[in-house]
């Protein structure tokens, strides 16, 4: 079986590996509604340039133990080193999605990872 390859474990971050903004489908999808229904209210023309996430970062490592949590399954993985270019958190900006949109991510990671597996699993 594959191995996980987690890119860099020794980021000023709680765990060494690196932050993001992971945000489930659903919440991804209801955003860009929110937006386009803000632009079919605006002048012709208008162009919108908005920040979909959460609003807090995850680590690599966090996701792995959520993943293992919504499976039941332990993931083998490898913390390997860091990719040229990536920094250590990364995370949106989400106050003009929740002001301008009436916008905010409802589903949490746990979420993400208990749809996610239950996808794969009954996709087979």
């Amino acid at each position: 079986m594959a191995q996980l390859k987690v890119f860099g474990g020794n980021y000023n971050t709680p765990d060494g590996t690196g932050v993001r903004d992971y945000i489930h489908v659903v919440d991804l999808a209801k955003g860009h509604i929110k937006s386009l229904n803000y632009l079919f209210e605006q002048t012709k023309g208008k162009v919108l340039t908005v920040n979909l996430g959460t609003g807090k970062g995850r680590s690599v490592l966090e996701m792995v133990r959520a993943f293992e949590q919504a499976s039941g399954k332990k993931i083998d993985f490898e913390i390997v080193d860091r990719r040229e270019g990536d920094i250590a958190t990364c995370y949106a900006d989400v106050e003009f999605a929740r002001n301008a949109l009436d916008w905010s991510a409802k589903l949490d990671i746990d979420d993400m990872c208990t749809d996610t597996w239950r996808f794969v699993s009954h996709s087979k």
